[in-house]
């Protein structure tokens, strides 16, 4: 008789069946996504961590961790609940009840495989989407920056240290996230800490920008360093900038409200830069300034004046720069569905590498929700900015519970097709214009919040208390 236990045996009945079942009760994360997510990125390892068969493999792990970012207020203890129910299902074997193993399993695996990742889901979903991303035929790209909260550790806060400037608080890590405009998907971010500039974290995406890219960004990346930069590596940039663009630097009239202008090199050499690559960079740029105004019903007319590096009035009119620059917000909406839907404003590892590892394993589940979402809009016809990013997840949360329990794989077919459907059936009202002010309705709490170490908090006396320590101390009696 065959030893269950055996690896083969072990791989058959355990193998793919549960990390599918187990990773993803409520989603099937495995088997429906595991075409967009290359099977040899965590292969098992020769001699020493991962060599022999483990309950943990690399492989089931990802998946757990995937699981997780799906499920953010779940933690490592709901894991390890699945798996134990699973095995008692199929006659497995028994799993302890701690999740020790789980977090350490998970703090093994190498960050690279989800840098892998995050690129082999971003590209999934790029393909499902529609072209309508794209100017003239070009891929457009947002660069955006945020920060995210980290806890309050040793480790924590000698890697991510607060500004001299700032209150103690809990240590923050910096963000530059790069945004495909056709999917919403993230094809690559950027961390590190406040003490560097967003500038210096765009310049490690270089290998994610191609010629012929057209990057979008804020006010934070329109200098001249970054545009010429980028015009070096082939690279279009279109954005707004801080510098004062009068008339008197104009050289060409392109239209109204369209210029071309002359912009100098600064005699200082920039901090994100090199000498070297300071060097390098013209003396003098030539860059196109477009000025036009956004009328919506109902609200002000705004006046917007961007700069890029598209020259030709003829293949790139200014109506269409404008319009371009004006989709940038879709993009940051997607970082509100990271940082609100999958919680991401808070992360709850305790050392830097597990704090990566979260970040990228949330950036690779919002990709798979996005990848969703493409397949919808492109399966029934709505236009992807139409289809809500929450009712996807909660769709594929309930849907998935259902394929859990479907017997066969053409019912599991019709399954996911139902899906897509519901999730098309169900867009997000048009509201052209809408405004979303960065503002919070959060109530205020009446509590102080906890800006030191626990050890060095001290606790505010309550008010009655107060009033007596007042009392006595004009009586001369404290």
């Amino acid at each position: 008789m065959p030893n269950p236990l055996s690896p083969p045996s072990w791989l058959a009945r355990f193998g793919a069946g549960a990390t599918r079942t187990a990773a993803c009760t409520l989603c099937e994360l495995e088997q429906r996504f595991g075409a967009c997510v290359p099977a040899t990125l965590f292969p098992k390892a020769a001699a020493k961590q991962n060599s022999r068969d483990r309950l943990y493999t690399r492989w089931r792990t990802f998946w757990c961790v995937l699981w997780q970012s799906l499920q953010p207020g779940a933690g490592g203890r709901e894991v390890v609940r699945q798996l134990q129910a699973l095995f008692a299902l199929h006659g497995g074997p028994r799993l302890s009840a701690r999740d020790g193993a789980y977090c350490r399993a998970r703090a093994r695996l190498p960050q690279a495989p989800f840098a892998h990742a995050l690129a082999a889901t971003a590209q999934a979903a790029e393909e499902r989407a529609e072209p309508a991303g794209q100017l003239r035929g070009r891929p457009v790209k947002i660069v955006d920056g945020s920060t995210v909260v980290l806890p309050d550790t040793p480790k924590n806060r000698g890697a991510y240290p607060a500004l001299h400037s700032a209150p103690p608080n809990f240590p923050l890590m910096r963000l530059v996230v790069l945004f495909a405009l056709a999917s919403g998907a993230v094809l690559a971010l950027a961390e590190g800490s406040l003490h560097g500039s967003e500038l210096a974290l765009l310049s490690q995406l270089l290998a994610h920008l191609a010629p012929g890219d057209i990057v979008v960004g804020d006010r934070g990346f329109g200098g001249y360093p970054l545009v010429a930069w980028l015009q070096q590596q082939g690279v279009d940039f279109l954005g707004r900038t801080t510098r004062q663009l009068d008339g008197r630097r104009r050289t060409r009239r392109l239209g109204p409200g369209d210029w071309l202008t002359t912009w100098a090199k600064s005699p200082r050499c920039s901090p994100w830069l090199t000498p070297a690559q300071w060097a390098s960079l013209p003396a003098a740029l030539t860059v196109r300034v477009v000025r036009g105004q956004v009328r919506c019903k109902g609200f002000r007319t705004r006046q917007i004046t961007v700069i890029t590096t598209l020259l030709d009035p003829t293949l790139y009119p200014a109506e269409e720069i404008l319009r371009a620059y004006l989709r940038r917000w879709r993009l940051e909406l997607c970082l509100d569905d990271l940082k609100t839907t999958l919680r991401l404003d808070m992360l709850r590892s305790r050392s830097p590498a597990l704090a990566r590892q979260e970040v990228l394993a949330r950036m690779i589940a919002h990709n798979l929700v996005r990848w969703t979402m493409a397949q919808a809009a492109r399966a029934h016809g709505p236009a992807l900015e139409r289809i809500s990013f929450k009712g996807t997840l909660d769709a594929l949360r309930h849907f998935g519970q259902a394929m859990s329990q479907a017997r066969s794989r053409r019912l599991r077919k019709a399954l996911w097709a139902e899906l897509l459907r519901t999730v098309a059936a169900d867009p997000v009202p048009e509201r052209p214009g809408r405004r979303e002010p960065r503002a919070v309705k959060r109530k205020k709490n009446k509590y102080p919040r906890l800006s030191v170490p626990r050890h060095r908090f001290h606790d505010r006396p309550k008010t009655h208390r107060r009033r007596t320590l007042a009392r006595l101390r004009n009586l001369g009696l404290k």
